[in-house]
């Protein structure tokens, strides 16, 4: 290895220069353009027309659950076989493979929860040009046309989607190798017309230069023994002018069309101090695509873990608010339309058609496909502080003593890879971290937590135990020479352990016992970083596609390795409690079903307000496609905010699902208390504000784990038919029931929020003004404003006794909240655990309705069945919009009592002081 190590050397160095010098962006240089990734340039070169497919429709069989028939590309007499399937909830699957493949191609597993249940599929009529089948009760048919082949889904007299519409399909059959050929007739497949040989062979070597046997890129070539396996498929979205989803991008919520330009990519890659507003791939990618309008949500789930394109055009895109109202006078009868096509690079077609009809709906579909966001306890909702690096156990100490004195809540410290003994993962440095169980006891002793660093490249270093583990086991990734793939990372030359394999999962959850991971106790959790994975010397910084897992092609499960990681990590810490405790785990790569495992963060950002301004629509369009615990690093990655800036991301990330401040090793430090005692202030409030939210928050994720609805969501997810929220993305919802417009530009000394709901009211959390929904409204701020509306008609129980961290709030009260809608009705929920074990599933938890109308508040059980006790109990009722009433009565099971209470006519707020009763209880107050 010394050869490759003193060859690699300079490499490492150069990049760890770009990295830790003064150049602050993306070298656009390392990664590939559409142009420079040779399957995906010969698949757009693929012009819309007429589709060389056709359907044989003499081979179709259809039994209850599946419809398969034989397509034929007329050009080369490949066969591909169809299968349609109708499943349960209004989703269609279509699948699409080679008939005869020369060899198999590549399926993914382990992303659905189970293998879909069918529902019957019946035939209504076929001809010669094709046929028509039922899907189901309603009015929705499929169309199949066999020539050329296309699919659509109708529903009454609307297409909702069609499938090669513009005749994009594109299948690359795997081959042989011309040069190679060891058998010449091997090509001649059947129903192949000899004639056609000679002109194909011709045809195939003129293309093997065009990067189908072999690519480079910059120094790496990519030797591709299967040859060109890339598959494509557009779809046709009538009535749609509205995309989202296929995070993740730096990029607005809605997604833009990219006839311009690169299409969208999903390639999940290490970028370096990533770029605004464009397509490029980043951390993760997951492949779904939801399309909305006034009246319906649909989704796409295109089920391939290779590396992905996805190109977006429209026939309204670049029209002016004029140019469309033009069309409108005139008569133009154009339908709006939106045409996708995603391309692949290997394995199959395996499509998921989500068909709505509501968002709920389409949340429920992928939830059942894909599962539910994880239940987290409760404390990672709290505050996380970090940074590159908190440099040994007094420092830790110290920042600890830091929140304390200066009266700051947090829940969670935590440790990057400068903790470990030279970057060898489950290890501390014996000097700097000598004694961690005493470090992590001495937090344990305040209700608090910490989060240490485990990436998945392993220091090559006989000396290291979970090398040589993974060395004698055979659990490294090979290279395609059959060798441990190697490359370079933090430690240097590392090895990265197959994650692919359920055997290499099942070992590294093993090393996460206390008997294993030395040091670790149960208030120790985990964060999976450069998982992508990153490959400082590879292609692109990430692995060689050539690099093997076993029969597989890195190229056909790049995509799929970070969220094993962060499946084996969160394994492994529900193991060492005996599966007890809900596991913490941080990931930065991810692929659909990633949210059954944890939380995810946008990655490197920097301290810029356009970075503030993107965190916005990156975790919304996450949250859309089920990954509800998204964050950003508050106050950016990369560089030093100002303190501006910073205070303005607190008030920000408070109101974000994963709250963490994070900073590169060579930033100036920024503890909350290092800008002065007036921005200490601000910033103490603003996490104050978070810890006061907190019930509110642990039910919305409940509800996520429960149904799939995103805890962040955009306004047009609660307003569907309200066009002006269908592109917004500097305002978002929490629930139903909060409406956040965080303040994103500098100097600002007012926003405009646009409150939705013409029948709606919105109460200001702050001032308890009350504004009119189906309203732009302008918003005078100070630094010291966080605009965030209750809406009317809502009751949200939060504890305004703020302490150290969460569990030290687990007993005290609560105040309701109870927000009158114009009918002068509201209600609300609370849920209530132990807060961190796996017990309520067998059904330990309180479970409460509040409903206030005709002047009753009442509070029932909505889960009978469950058990469990609270010592909390409500010292507070605040209800916004009310009357003053002459008297109030609490009526419990003990019996009927009279109530203090305050009535602020100005504000029409009335204030219900000391009612007393047990959270877990039946009451009722009612108000005279």
């Amino acid at each position: 290895m010394a050869t490759f190590t003193e060859r690699m050397g300079p490499v490492l160095l150069v990049w760890l220069a770009v990295c830790l010098g003064g150049t602050w962006a993306v070298d656009k240089g390392n990664f590939k353009t559409c142009e420079q990734s040779a399957f995906c340039k010969r698949q757009r070169a693929i012009k819309p027309g007429e589709s060389p497919y056709r359907a044989l429709l003499e081979t179709m069989e259809l039994t209850n659950t599946r419809l398969t028939l034989q397509l034929i590309n007329d050009n080369n007499k490949v066969r591909l076989l169809l299968e349609l399937y109708r499943l349960q909830g209004n989703i269609t699957r279509v699948k699409i493979n080679e008939l005869k493949p020369l060899k198999p191609r590549y399926e993914v597993p382990d992303v659905l929860i189970r293998e879909p249940p069918t529902e019957p599929l019946s035939l209504l009529s076929q001809d010669e040009n094709g046929v028509v089948l039922s899907l189901g009760p309603e009015s929705q048919r499929v169309i199949v046309s066999a020539r050329p082949f296309r699919l659509d889904i109708v529903e009454g007299r609307d297409v909702l989607m069609s499938l090669n519409s513009r005749g994009l399909l594109g299948f690359e059959h795997l081959r042989m190798r011309k040069d190679t050929q060891a058998d010449p007739e091997a090509e001649n497949k059947e129903g192949a017309d000899p004639a056609n040989q000679d002109e194909n062979t011709k045809e195939e070597e003129e293309k093997v230069e065009d990067g189908m046997w072999e690519e480079t890129f910059k120094s790496h070539t990519d030797s591709k023994p299967n040859g060109p396996s890339a598959v494509s498929l557009d779809f046709s979205l009538p009535g749609v002018e509205h995309v989202y989803g296929i995070p993740e991008h730096a990029d607005t919520l809605k997604l833009k069309t990219t006839d311009s330009g690169d299409p969208y990519r999903l390639y999940n890659l290490d970028v370096f101090q990533y770029e605004l507003y464009n397509p490029m791939a980043l951390y993760g990618g997951v492949p779904v695509m939801l399309a909305h309008n006034a009246q319906r949500t649909t989704g796409i789930f295109w089920l391939n873990a290779a590396e992905t394109w996805v190109d977006i055009s429209s026939n309204t895109a670049g029209k002016t608010v004029f140019g469309k109202m033009l069309d409108f006078v005139q008569g133009s009868s154009e339908t709006p339309q939106t045409d996708v096509r995603w391309i692949s690079e290997s394995g199959i077609i395996d499509v998921f058609l989500m068909l709505g009809p509501t968002p709920r709906d389409v949340f429920s579909q992928y939830a059942s496909l894909t599962g539910t966001q994880a239940f987290p306890p409760l404390a990672s909702l709290g505050y996380h502080q970090c940074r590159w690096n908190y440099n040994d156990q007094e420092d830790v100490r110290s920042v600890d003593a830091g929140f304390d004195e200066h009266d700051i809540p947090y829940d969670f410290i935590w440790l990057d890879i400068e903790h470990t003994d030279g970057k060898r993962y489950f290890t501390w440095d014996p000097h700097k971290f000598a004694s961690p169980k005493e470090m992590l006891q001495g937090l344990m002793d305040k209700k608090r937590k910490m989060v240490a660093i485990v990436d998945p490249h392993i220091k090559v270093d006989t000396n290291y135990k979970i090398h040589n583990e993974i060395r004698s086991r055979g659990f490294y990734v090979k290279n395609k020479d059959g060798g441990d793939y190697e490359g370079w990372c933090w430690p240097g030359s590392a090895g990265y352990p197959d994650f692919v394999r359920p055997d290499m999962r099942a070992w590294w959850a093993s090393q996460f016992a206390y008997d294993q991971y030395e040091g670790a106790m149960e208030n120790l959790y985990t964060w999976n970083d450069m998982n992508e994975p990153s490959v400082f010397n590879g292609p692109e910084v990430t692995m060689h596609k050539d690099a093997l897992h076993g029969a597989w092609e890195h190229r056909d499960v790049h995509n799929l390795y970070g969220l094993y990681v962060h499946m084996a990590t969160a394994q492994g810490l529900m193991e060492r409690s005996g599966g007890v405790e809900r596991p913490f785990v941080l990931t930065r790569a991810f692929f659909a079903g990633s949210q059954r495992y944890g939380a995810v963060w946008t990655g490197d950002n920097a301290a810029e307000w356009d970075h503030l301004k993107i965190s916005i629509p990156m975790c919304l369009s996450l949250s859309l496609v089920g990954i509800s615990f998204c964050g950003a690093d508050v106050g950016g990655f990369f560089k030093s905010p100002s303190t501006e800036l910073l205070v303005r991301w607190y008030q920000t990330g408070a109101y974000q699902p994963f709250f963490r401040a994070h900073a590169h090793l060579d930033t100036p430090r920024r503890e909350p208390w290092l800008f002065g005692p007036e921005n200490t202030a601000l910033i103490r409030e603003a996490v104050r504000q978070r810890y006061t939210f907190l019930p509110y928050w642990y039910q919305l994720f409940y509800l996520a784990y429960h149904t799939g609805e995103p805890v962040m969501r955009p306004l047009w997810v609660e307003y569907p038919q309200d066009p002006a929220t269908f592109a917004l993305d500097d305002e978002f919802l929490l629930g139903r029931d909060l409406l956040v417009h965080p303040v994103t530009e500098e100097g600002a000394r007012g926003v405009t929020a646009y409150l939705p709901g013409k029948e709606e009211v919105w109460f200001d959390i702050h001032t308890f003004q009350k504004h009119n929904g189906g309203q732009n409204l302008y918003i005078p701020v100070t630094m010291s404003s966080i605009p965030v509306f209750q809406r009317g008609g809502s009751i949200i129980p939060r504890k305004l006794r703020v302490r150290r961290s969460s569990a030290c709030m687990e007993h005290d009260p609560y105040t309701l909240y109870v927000a009158l809608n114009n009918q002068r009705t509201a209600e609300g929920e609370l849920y209530i655990d132990d807060g961190h074990t796996f017990n309520y599933e067998k059904k330990e938890f309180i479970h409460r309705r509040f409903s206030f109308s005709n002047n009753v508040l009442s509070s029932v059980d909505l889960e009978p069945g469950a058990q469990f006790t609270t010592k909390s109990w409500v010292e507070r009722i605040i209800i916004l919009g009310a009357s003053k009433p002459s008297s109030i009565t609490l009526k419990t099971a003990d019996g009927v009592n009279q109530l203090e209470f305050d009535f602020d006519a100005s504000m029409s707020v009335l204030t219900i002081r000391k009612p007393g009763m047990n959270a877990g209880a039946d009451w009722t107050v009612t108000l005279q």
